[in-house]
């Protein structure tokens, strides 16, 4: 099997923004939420909100309220251009706090997410609604992305798990501050992580120990609960567990190896050197990738570049912010409202 570092942990440092959710992505609050005066004083944790399903895009989402939801895929962040503005449970969204957008679990409550690159785990408050994005399990705010390291690379491979803080990590993310960091994932762990990425990613069962086996719960042994490097992943690995019923999904494309940068004949004037973008898109499926491309191609130069087993769609390059900025303009009035501007030094 190819090694997680040859197909992604060697990439990491080229690794730019992921597109994440807009505030075309946000839902509403939820009915008869308060939403608390201002943003990065203390929220409350009560009542705590399932939700009706709800449909976006042409997907349903079925919110749930399990007691053990684990799993892997990319995160993406999002931050202070919806600072201030409510989130789904109707509190502020304070881009510095500790917090994340989920799908499907309730409002709040709380997972601790570690980055695949580093081992690194934090807790997190979900507290939003989204991505809704078929290659994101998780969307953090711009704080929680920092503290696990994912905000120079845009995001970058997760595990996910549901836990049950104690009070007084609880009342440090409430009040828009960071919860004592995690231990470090064990290297036999990550590896076990990792290679389920490589795989796909997907849901981690919870562990059934054996008849003659003492019991013990996936949280006392996270171990227990991920697949290891030699065990293949579970076939029941899919969005199904997660509350999404996919109503024509676009098809998915496994190509044999990660194609070559597509890229339109010579750029414009005003894009001919720099190292800016404006990325329209990020996405596991090459096939979704071509098409998001194909629709930007009266904008200007657009590329598509692969990074590990995500391909990235973007605008550029542009000689300075301005002109990327000019260019995000202009996507977002065709209709590109996950268009971001990123700066991409290698290129």
């Amino acid at each position: 099997m190819k090694s997680y570092a040859r197909k992604y942990w060697a990439i990491a440092p080229a690794l730019i923004a992921l597109a994440g959710c807009g505030g075309g992505d946000r839902l509403p609050p939820t009915p008869g939420a308060s939403p608390t005066a201002g943003y990065g004083v203390s929220v409350s944790d009560t009542p705590v909100r399932v939700g009706d399903p709800y449909t976006v895009g042409g997907v349903t989402y079925t919110p749930s309220n399990p007691s053990h939801y684990d799993e892997v895929g990319l995160a993406s962040y999002y931050g202070d251009e919806l600072a201030g503005r409510s989130t789904a449970n109707g509190e502020p969204f304070n881009p510095a706090g500790i917090s994340a957008a989920h799908r499907t679990l309730p409002l709040p409550s709380y997972v601790e997410v570690t980055a695949l690159e580093t081992g690194r785990t934090i807790l997190v408050r979900i507290n939003d609604r989204g991505p809704f994005s078929r290659d994101r399990i998780i969307d953090l705010s711009v704080g929680a992305a920092r503290q696990l390291g994912l905000a120079d690379q845009g995001g970058g491979p997760v595990r996910v798990r549901r836990v049950d803080p104690v009070e007084a990590d609880r009342a440090l993310l409430r009040s828009g501050r960071s919860a004592q960091e995690r231990l470090a994932t064990s290297p036999q762990l990550l590896t076990a992580l990792r290679a389920q990425f490589e795989r796909g990613g997907g849901v981690i069962p919870q562990a059934r120990p054996s008849p003659d086996a003492p019991a013990q719960s996936a949280a006392a042994n996270p171990a227990a609960a991920a697949p290891t490097a030699e065990t293949p992943a579970s076939p029941e690995f899919t969005t199904e567990h997660a509350g999404v019923s996919w109503q024509n999904p676009p098809p998915i494309a496994a190509p044999a190896a990660p194609p070559a940068p597509i890229r339109t004949p010579a750029p414009s004037a005003s894009s001919a050197a720099g190292d800016y973008y404006v990325q329209l898109g990020a996405f596991s499926s090459v096939a979704n990738a071509q098409r998001l491309a194909a629709r930007a191609r009266g904008l200007g130069n657009v590329e598509i570049v692969p990074a590990g087993r995500v391909q990235r769609v973007r605008l550029g390059p542009f000689a300075n912010t301005a002109a990327a900025e000019g260019a995000r303009g202009r996507a977002r009035s065709a209709g590109f409202a996950d268009a971001r501007v990123l700066r991409d030094p290698s290129h």
